[in-house]
C-alpha cells in the first residue's frame, strides 16, 4: 500500500532503524541482508529528504528530523495494528494470538499461573510469553512490543491506562531451625542478621534497599542477592538469614518448606500491584478479555 508515494511497509523498517540505530541490528530484526537494509534506508532518505541516520565513528546518530518522526511513526504503527486486530471476529476459543506480559516471578506464582491455567481451558490457541522486568520495560510497553505489565505502583506509566489488581503485605521469612530467632523478631535481631534480597536487570536494581534507606536511613547486611523472588525462601533454609518478602508468596512456600513467617519489626508499606497496558489496545476485544481474566483472578485473591 502506498500513500503520497510512500510504501507504508517502509514505516515499520523506519521504526526499527530509529530504534536500533544500526543497519546490522535492524537487518537481523527484519530478517534481511545488510545490503537490502541499506537500500531501504536510502529509499527512506530519498522520501523524507533527510539523512535520518548519520554514521559517527562506530555508531549511528539520528538527525533532529528523525527524532521528530520517531514517536509519530510508532503511534501510527500501533494504531494500524489495533485497528486491524480489533476488526477481527472476537472468539477466544479460535484465537491464535500471542500475548507478551512483563512481570516478576512473584506475580506469576500468586496470580498469573492461575490466569493462564483458566485461559488454556477455554482458549487453547492463545500463547503467552512472560518477560522479566528491567530498565527497558516502560519503553517496551509504550512501543507496543509487550501487551501488558503486572508491576508495583511505582512503575505506572503516564498516559497509559492501568488498573489496581490487589494489595500485598510483607513478612519476614526464616528457617524453622534458625538458631538466633524463635517466635518474635526484634529490630536489633533484624539489623544484625544477614539478609537475602532480589536484584533486577543488568544493573542489579535491588527491590527494597532504596526504600529502607529513605525511610529508616539504614542498609541491611546483604549476604545473598538473587535474580527472582521464588528462590528467597530456599536461600534462608539451613541458615540464620532473613528474607523480607510478599506475604502471599511466603505463605505458599511455607506449605512446602520448613519456614517461619514473622511480623517485621518495623512498619513496611503495602505493595499495590497494577495491571498496565498500551492505550492503543484499550478497546481491542480480545485484549480486554485477557485483562478481565487477570482482574477476575486478582479479585479471588481476597
Amino acid at each position: 500500500m502506498r500513500y503520497e508515494h510512500l510504501d507504508l511497509n517502509l514505516l515499520y523498517a523506519l521504526d526499527v532503524l530509529l530504534d536500533e540505530r544500526s543497519i546490522t541490528r535492524s537487518a537481523e530484526r527484519l530478517h534481511m541482508t545488510q545490503s537490502a537494509m541499506s537500500g531501504v534506508l536510502k529509499r527512506l532518505r530519498d522520501y523524507f529528504e533527510d539523512e535520518l541516520l548519520i554514521q559517527h565513528g562506530r555508531q549511528m546518530l539520528v538527525t533532529p528530523y528523525a527524532q521528530e518522526l520517531q514517536a509519530p511513526v510508532r503511534e501510527i504503527l500501533l494504531k494500524i495494528r489495533s485497528t486491524i486486530v480489533t476488526r477481527q471476529a472476537f472468539d477466544p476459543a479460535l484465537s491464535k494470538r500471542q500475548f507478551r506480559i512483563i512481570t516478576a516471578d512473584y506475580a506469576v506464582t500468586v496470580l498469573l499461573s492461575d490466569v493462564l491455567r483458566k485461559i488454556s481451558k477455554v482458549a487453547p490457541g492463545i500463547t503467552f510469553e512472560i518477560v522479566s522486568p528491567d530498565g527497558n520495560s516502560e519503553q517496551l510497553l509504550v512501543r507496543g512490543d509487550v501487551d501488558l505489565m503486572i508491576v508495583p505502583e511505582r512503575y505506572l506509566i503516564e498516559g497509559q491506562p492501568s488498573k489496581l489488581l490487589f494489595e500485598e503485605e510483607f513478612v519476614c521469612v526464616i528457617w524453622e531451625g534458625n538458631s538466633r530467632i524463635k517466635h518474635r523478631l526484634s529490630r536489633k535481631q533484624y539489623l544484625e542478621a544477614g539478609h537475602v534480597t532480589v536484584g533486577f536487570g543488568a544493573n542489579r536494581h535491588l527491590s527494597t534497599e532504596e526504600w529502607f534507606m529513605s525511610h529508616y536511613n539504614m542498609n541491611r547486611r546483604l549476604e545473598v542477592i538473587s535474580s527472582d523472588f521464588n528462590t528467597l525462601p530456599q536461600l534462608v533454609i539451613g541458615t540464620d538469614r532473613i528474607a523480607t518478602m510478599h506475604k502471599r508468596l511466603a505463605s505458599y512456600f511455607a506449605q512446602h518448606l520448613p519456614l517461619k513467617l514473622l511480623k517485621p519489626p518495623m512498619e513496611l508499606p503495602k505493595l499495590n500491584e497494577y495491571l498496565i497496558w498500551n492505550k492503543t489496545m484499550d478497546k481491542d476485544s480480545l485484549h480486554k478479555w485477557i485483562r478481565d481474566q487477570i482482574e477476575d483472578s486478582a479479585r479471588a485473591l481476597g
